[in-house]
């Protein structure tokens, strides 16, 4: 093997340092790797190889030709979010095709996947908890095909069985996009007769869109990556990222970690295994990141989503593992490491909403194990830089009074931020 192609869909940054180490670690065995991302920028630092920038609107056969054009041997997608993943799977259609074989969940399980009601039909076969909930369809909402002029008072009636508040959320949205709250059958209302004069209540869609709505589950939001193929499936560390409740959070709004909760650890571990069983039924092949809520004991699935996730780097730091390099060994048809990836330390991820100075981040960098910090950049826009941190048990009073210093110092990090970093190690 001579070439992999790695396909991406967003900025590369948000996989530093792994993706660096697993093509260099490519690169050591004789072996180019390409980089194919149709979002961002990438230099020799963020990617040591072949680098081809693409239409953001490229399609899935254009990718494929693309990449054969360039003569990989195998591929590798890395991109999110799932919409993403979606033009990925198609690729691989493609490519598998044209015989290179690409690491990458199958495209039929891939739209069950990205599709959030037909994921939580998956997820109840299998014996996993989700919330309680139902599906709206635009075609019937906006009078397209069969009619039913009951449909809309059978939304009602399901909703008063659930109660108020509901979450609204689309079919086919991705990192918290397009949710809502409905907090009365008034704001459901809004939403299953959308346009510009609905009325007061959450803004509705100027179409009709396929949501669920679904009971609102109070809890600790975390998520797991499952990295693999048939038969040989690893589950890396639970990462925490914020809490949910009635109000829909940005995704990166809180801190966001990985490290021991030995209650929610145990509990997991059955949980775990039935995840696992849902990938091997769909024939999952790559990467799989599941979005849960923990809550009275027990893990209710929110999300199956069948690419990378956005706390990779978090698990990657906490267990000592590296998705991007096990994805390449994939690729390369070599052995992949199977069961539970222990932890190896801490992890803990923030924002710096107003950007860190560089002399700021040197000062950090010295005090602290620093994983990476890099601009947060989500459709366009900026979110500041995000940052990761890592320590080993045992680090936690010393992490602790280097952080503090710095602040003192320096205001950085933020004052919220240091109280919840020392809350965090402390507790």
């Amino acid at each position: 093997m001579r070439k992999i192609a790695f396909l991406r869909s967003v900025r590369i940054q948000r996989a530093d340092p792994y993706i660096q180490q697993a093509v260099r670690g490519l690169a050591a065995d004789g072996i180019e790797a390409g980089l194919f991302h149709t979002s961002g920028s990438a230099g020799e630092e963020d990617f040591p190889g072949h680098r081809q920038r693409l239409d953001r609107g490229v399609t899935p056969r254009e990718l494929a030709d693309a990449v054969a054009a360039w003569g990989a041997d195998a591929a590798v997608s890395i991109s999110l979010p799932c919409e993403n993943a979606l033009r990925d799977a198609a690729a691989k259609a493609h490519l598998d095709a044209a015989g290179i074989p690409t690491v990458m969940t199958p495209l039929a399980a891939t739209m069950l996947l990205v599709d959030k009601w037909e994921t939580k039909q998956l997820c109840r076969q299998a014996g996993l908890l989700v919330p309680d909930g139902f599906r709206v369809d635009s075609d019937l909402l906006a009078g397209r095909g069969l009619r039913v002029p009951g449909y809309r008072d059978a939304l009602r009636v399901q909703a008063e069985r659930i109660g108020y508040p509901l979450m609204w959320k689309p079919v086919w949205e991705s990192t918290s996009m397009g949710i809502r709250t409905l907090r009365s059958p008034a704001d459901l209302d809004d939403h299953l007769a959308p346009g510009p004069d609905a009325g007061p209540g959450p803004e509705p869609a100027s179409e009709p869109v396929s949501a669920v709505v679904e009971q609102v589950v109070e809890g600790d939001l975390c998520s797991v990556d499952i990295v693999g193929r048939p038969g040989a499936y690893q589950v890396l560390p639970l990462c925490w990222t914020g809490r949910a409740g009635a109000e829909p959070v940005f995704t990166f709004a809180d801190l966001r970690w990985c490290g021991p909760r030995p209650e929610a650890d145990a509990a997991f571990a059955e949980v775990a295994r039935t995840l696992v069983g849902l990938c091997e039924s769909l024939g999952a092949h790559g990467s799989v990141n599941i979005d849960m809520i923990h809550t009275g004991g027990r893990f209710v699935i929110l999300e199956v989503n069948p690419r990378i996730g956005g706390a990779t780097t978090l698990s990657c730091a906490a267990s000592g593992t590296n998705t991007f390099a096990s994805l390449a060994r994939m690729a390369r048809g070599l052995p992949v490491a199977a069961g539970p990836a222990q932890r190896v330390g801490r992890a803990i991820e923030f924002l710096a909403g107003d950007g860190i100075p560089p002399a700021v981040l040197a000062e950090l960098r010295h005090r602290v194990r620093v994983v990476t910090a890099h601009e947060l950049v989500i459709d366009g826009a900026s979110h500041g830089d995000i940052v990761v941190i890592a320590l080993a048990e045992g680090e936690e009073d010393r992490t602790v009074k280097a952080l503090t210093e710095l602040h003192e110092a320096t205001g950085f990090p933020a004052a919220d931020v240091m109280g919840k970093i020392s809350s965090l190690l402390t507790r």
